[in-house]
This record gives C-alpha cells, sequence and structure tokens, in this order.
C-alpha cells in the first residue's frame, strides 16, 4: 500500500514511521509512506495557508490553493480522506475496507477547517475517530494508518493474532495472561491453565462477551448469540 499524507506539520507524523510495526512494513516492501508538507506549495514567501473566514467569524481556515496544487503533484491519489470532526466515524470495519486499498491519500485539517471547495474537488471520504476535537488531523491520521495498515497481511508476524482482537468479531477482546501464574496473590485462572483447548475456547467467548456486555452494552444488543453463550452470560 502506498499512503501519501498531506499536512502542514510533517514532524508530528515522521517519528512514528521509524518504529515498531509501521517501520517494519516500510522494510518489508508493504508500505510506502509520502509526507507532503503543504507549505511547500503556499503561494507566497511567508507560506501562508490560511486566511480569515468569509462572513466573519473566529480562527483561521486552511487555503484551497496550496492544497491543490499538493494534491496534484502526487503521482497517485488513490481514495481520499479528509481528517475533521464531521465526517463519519472510524471503526474497524473501516479500518478492513480501507486495508484493500492499493493508494490512500490523507489531508490532514487544522484550525476552524478547510475551504469547502477542497472537498468538492478532490475529497473522497470525510472522516472522524470521534466525537471530541483534537488540534489538527495528524494524529487522527497515524491513528487510523495504524489500525489499517496492520490489517494488510505479511505486516503483523502472526496475522491469526489479528482475529482475536476486539471488535473483529464485533466484540471487546478476552482477558490475557502469561507467566507466572501467580503474581501477589492474583491467580491466573484454572482454565486456561488446564490444556483443555475446548474449555479455553468457551471461557474466552464467555469472557469477551461479559466484557462487551459491562463496557459496550450496544455492540452486544447487535450479536446473535446462541443460546448456550447468551444463558451463560445472563448467569
Amino acid at each position: 500500500m502506498k499512503i501519501n499524507i498531506l499536512t502542514l506539520f510533517p514532524g508530528i507524523i515522521e517519528g512514528v514511521f521509524k518504529e515498531s510495526i509501521l517501520y517494519r512494513a516500510i522494510q518489508k516492501g508493504i508500505l510506502e509512506i509520502n509526507i507532503i508538507n503543504i507549505r511547500d506549495f503556499a503561494l507566497d514567501k511567508h507560506h501562508t495557508c490560511d486566511d480569515a473566514p468569509y462572513g466573519g467569524g473566529p480562527g483561521m481556515v486552511l487555503k484551497i490553493e496550496p492544497i491543490i496544487a499538493a494534491y496534484e503533484g502526487l503521482d497517485e491519489t488513490g481514495l481520499t480522506i479528509l481528517l475533521t470532526p464531521q465526517g463519519q466515524v472510524f471503526n474497524h470495519k473501516m479500518a478492513k475496507e480501507l486495508s484493500k486499498e492499493k493508494t490512500l491519500s490523507f489531508i490532514c485539517g487544522h484550525y476552524e477547517g478547510i475551504d469547502e471547495r477542497v472537498k468538492e474537488l478532490i475529497v473522497n471520504m470525510e472522516v472522524s475517530i470521534g466525537d471530541y476535537v483534537t488540534t489538527g488531523g495528524e494524529i487522527p491520521c497515524l491513528s487510523m494508518i495504524d489500525a489499517i495498515v496492520r490489517l494488510i497481511p505479511g505486516v503483523v508476524g502472526n496475522y491469526d493474532s489479528i482475529k482475536e482482537d476486539s471488535f473483529y468479531e464485533a466484540v471487546l477482546d478476552h482477558p490475557h495472561y502469561t507467566r507466572p501464574a501467580e503474581f501477589r496473590g492474583l491467580m491466573v485462572p484454572d482454565v486456561l491453565l488446564s490444556g483443555n483447548h475446548e474449555q479455553i475456547k468457551k471461557w474466552r467467548r464467555i469472557q469477551a462477551l461479559e466484557k462487551t456486555g459491562f463496557v459496550r452494552p450496544d455492540i452486544l444488543e447487535r450479536l446473535n448469540m446462541s443460546k448456550e453463550a447468551e444463558k451463560s452470560l445472563k448467569k
């Protein structure tokens, strides 16, 4: 996958791709990252990329010319996503769909917003990472990229481990334990030490449903649980 990131603050972006799984994906040739500084395409010597909004009001608005110039300089654009609090909320289902794309282009919004004509000309999707506002689109962009790229085969060492993630099967993840079996009086559940894989699988499923019921009951209401799972959960 090739990912283009149009931003006013490339320094926020760069360090993330020098560590951990995203860095290894780049080293393997699975991922290519292209960071574009929008200021490089400003029309004046001061590299101005924002201006006062027409109609008045507080704050500044990102200008259209530098963004369009930066975008039109890309070799390939693919699906173009604008990070904005006004967008549809990002989730695991969206991450799975986007992980199938060959090229993605992200535009990181800032200030009071972006000239609306940018959306009309080049944006395919407007996406938010939740019902809150960050200082800019860079951190939401990185969050999306991390969630998307790890779903590409070959990025995570053991791809089967992804299937255990929260939201992969519409429920939250089950609890995890490792050595030692006892720490300060807290014990690993006996079933996990039993070697009975069928019982372990059942326990993990019930624990996942229980966690989902307490933390995200809205998700649980949409599930079609087996009668056995429903009975165990109620108990």
